[in-house]
């Protein structure tokens, strides 16, 4: 007879998950913090003409875009001719001056004389469309408009 009995392997020990909770929330927390919510879906071709001369806008001033192009292989039953895209619907030349009114009043007052209104215009769409919009933006005076470009060489776009 031993006075000392051996001791029973007892397996390993159980993982302590007192700070998983906390390990949690802090990656949903990040994950919210770095996600970047999509501000509009698409609905038309948007393939930008290039440009060698651009300048970056600022990003703390306020942006509306407005899309023009032809309606992408899912809305073909939009038709083929280019349209204009407001936020997520198609809209037509009449209905930018609503448009541009319920931009103004989402903004704070002291962002108005900074805001922008960006027109992304697809590289095979006609001018004349695009003239209606500058034409209809001038009178709602929205006159800071800027035409986003990819970056490359000019004479590409005459392919």
């Amino acid at each position: 007879m031993s006075k000392f009995k051996k001791k029973k392997d007892g397996g390993l020990a159980p993982i302590n998950t007192a700070s998983l909770p906390d390990i949690v929330f802090m990656l949903l927390f990040f994950f919210m913090v770095a996600t970047v919510m999509r501000e509009d879906t698409l609905k038309v071709k948007n393939t930008l003409p290039a440009a060698d001369q651009v300048e970056k806008l600022n990003k703390k001033n306020p942006v509306a875009y407005v899309y023009i192009g032809k309606p992408s292989d899912n809305y073909k039953k939009f038709g083929t001719e280019a349209r204009i895209q407001l936020n997520d619907d198609f809209a037509s030349v009449s209905d930018i001056a609503a448009f541009i009114a319920a931009e103004r009043a989402s903004k704070r007052e002291e962002l108005v004389p900074f805001w922008t209104v960006s027109l992304k215009v697809d590289k095979n769409a006609n001018m004349g469309i695009v003239g209606d919009v500058k034409q209809e933006l001038r009178k709602v005076n929205a006159l800071k408009i800027n035409y986003t470009t990819a970056t490359g060489d000019a004479l590409t776009n005459m392919q």
